[in-house]
């Protein structure tokens, strides 16, 4: 391999190849709903489509894109169609596109405040923001004893709350009682909780998936949750968690 093929972009050409790139994600909005929002492809399609290794040279970017537009996009289920209404509301903006673009190009990498402070301070303040036109209570705000933290997924912010959740009753009743402690949740809950509780060490016999009634539209019933409570104390369990399911999608 030739030493110029492993230099980087320079300025110029990082230029030329992102006005590439704009032109052809500005194509595919323009254009997505006269893609099937389903992907109409077989499993395994791509494979025949793809070599068995890696090329040993770079490609152009035009080469890249149409291998895109030609491999890819017929194996894509068009989650930014406006004919798309399967699982949950999942559409991002341009704007939020562009963000991601000057996201991707700075590149901070923000797990403590010395490693990057405005991208810790920057979080904190747009979350506060989030929390007030919510009209959450103060504790919420990063300026009393709670703030926010932006995970990559809901799956993920679940573990997260659980995990806080169990260590903060475990600090109080000893470590050796995680055996013990009860999470709730209805049976219109996501699965993560139930996955979140695995990752945290619930039993998985102390998920407590409590039923739900058409009749009260599914809503998770204080009696019902009165009742499992009041059981699991008796029984000398210790209840922890319970999960709130505000809107769902189909299962």
């Amino acid at each position: 391999m030739e030493g110029d093929d492993l230099k980087p972009m320079d300025a110029d050409q990082l230029r030329e190849h992102a006005h590439m790139m704009v032109d052809f994600i500005a194509d595919y909005y323009k254009n997505i709903e006269q893609f099937p929002v389903l992907s109409q492809v077989q499993p395994g399609y791509l494979r025949e489509l793809l070599p068995d290794s890696a090329p040993s040279r770079p490609e152009s970017l035009q080469d890249v894109l149409d291998d895109v537009q030609t491999k890819i996009l017929p194996g894509v289920t068009h989650w930014q169609s406006p004919d798309y209404f399967a699982y949950f509301p999942s559409n991002s903006s341009v704007a939020g596109f562009l963000g991601e673009m000057l996201s991707a190009g700075i590149n901070m990498v923000g797990f403590s405040w010395i490693t990057s402070p405005a991208a810790t301070e920057l979080e904190m303040i747009v979350l506060d923001w989030l929390a007030k036109a919510l009209n959450l209570p103060d504790e919420f705000l990063s300026t009393g004893e709670g703030g926010g933290v932006i995970q990559g997924t809901a799956s993920e912010a679940v573990l997260v709350v659980l995990l806080a959740a169990r260590d903060k009753v475990l600090r109080r009743v000893g470590k050796d009682a995680i055996g013990k402690l009860v999470a709730y949740c209805s049976d219109q809950t996501h699965s993560s909780i139930q996955k979140a509780c695995k990752i945290g060490g619930i039993h998985p016999e102390n998920c407590r998936v409590l039923k739900t009634e058409s009749s009260t539209e599914y809503a998770l019933s204080a009696e019902s949750l009165s009742e499992a409570i009041s059981q699991d104390v008796a029984s000398g369990l210790i209840p922890f968690f319970l999960c709130a399911t505000v809107r769902k999608f189909g299962k």
